[in-house]
């Protein structure tokens, strides 16, 4: 049995060896980092659409050094992968797979301000900040309506992810030229994939400004978190607050958060609903790998969110479970206010 092509470590779906490496060759992988990507001369006959895709971006004519992309490590790794890939066909159906393991985002991503203007499909696009040691690191979360765009999306948020901001905006977006990538794409989704890679330079900028100086979600945690424990001190006194649950055994998300969530929000009404068995096609989370847990609904009523439009409580929300957030695939919030909720 011919063992699949491997691309970032990830296998090509539906794709056999038998046109390159013969019937009892091992599975291809992509060489080993270099840092220059040689092209072919393109051809006379080279198609109007490439011919303006080039006014976008480089030609694929030239040597591209590697090394003056300035790439973060991860989308250096995938560049020189992607280029290694022999034909265009297989470049397309590998941005289609990754589209398809690009994680579910919230609702709460799919709002305007988050959406990249100038694509032809759909995009939004959000990111938060977290410190990581010394840095301080951006990681992405994203969503597409168009599959090839989502696969755009699913490598910038896979490649980008994990940097700091100085990292993310030295990117050259010459990297695609570089990886093949732009054979595939027309010119309205060269623009498109500029643009995506603008705004979430931008975004990353941002996150890291509102970490360095204590704003955002940081800074609206531990504005919330002061204001609660004031009003909460009163309502605990009544019995208003809830302070405790009972734990589940072998359920170690579902005690986390519930467990983050009342010790420093202080609501006056939760619940946390495991819907993990309605979705066991959508395994691969750690969280489904450790514990069979990947989704999540919750309901919740606290003080916190008293003034907080939905977009900053889901981020308060995420920033407060930042450990089990990327060990889970979805969590399904509703968060009100106590004034709201009457």
């Amino acid at each position: 049995m011919r063992k699949p092509y491997l691309i970032a470590g990830v296998p090509i779906a539906g794709l056999a060896l038998a046109s390159h490496c013969g019937s009892g060759a091992a599975a291809w992988t992509p060489p080993a980092p270099t840092s220059r990507v040689r092209h072919p001369h393109s051809h006379s006959h080279q198609s109007r659409a490439s011919a303006q895709s080039s006014s976008a971006l480089p030609s694929t004519s030239a040597d591209i050094d590697i090394e003056a992309l300035h790439l973060t490590p991860e989308l250096e790794m995938m560049t020189n992968a992607f280029a290694s890939i022999p034909d265009e066909k297989t470049r397309h159906k590998q941005l289609l797979h990754m589209a398809s393991r690009l994680p579910e985002v919230d609702d709460a991503v799919r709002v305007p301000e988050n959406k990249v203007p100038g694509c032809l499909s759909t995009v939004h696009v959000d990111c938060t900040a977290e410190q990581k040691g010394d840095d301080l690191v951006v990681n992405y979360v994203g969503d597409s309506d168009g599959l090839l765009t989502k696969g755009l999306l699913a490598l910038l948020v896979r490649g980008l992810s994990g940097c700091t901001a100085e990292q993310i905006n030295a990117v050259d977006p010459q990297f695609v030229q570089a990886a093949k990538i732009s054979q595939t794409l027309t010119p309205g989704r060269n623009n498109g994939f500029l643009n995506m890679l603008a705004v979430m330079k931008k975004k990353a900028g941002e996150a890291a400004e509102r970490g360095a100086n204590g704003a955002g979600a940081n800074g609206d945690a531990e504005r919330a978190t002061t204001e609660v424990n004031g009003d909460a001190a009163a309502a605990e006194a009544e019995g208003d607050i809830v302070t405790s649950f009972d734990e589940i055994e072998g359920k170690p998300m579902y005690n986390a958060i519930l467990s983050t969530l009342i010790t420093v929000l202080k609501p006056t009404a939760i619940q946390l609903t495991d819907n993990s068995a309605q979705h066991a096609g959508h395994a691969g989370s750690k969280g489904w790998e450790e514990s069979g847990e990947s989704h999540f609904a919750l309901e919740i009523v606290a003080e916190a969110f008293e003034g907080l439009n939905l977009v900053k409580r889901h981020q308060l929300i995420y920033m407060l479970l930042g450990e089990v957030m990327p060990k889970i695939h979805a969590l399904e919030i509703s968060a009100r206010s106590p004034s709201e909720a009457e």
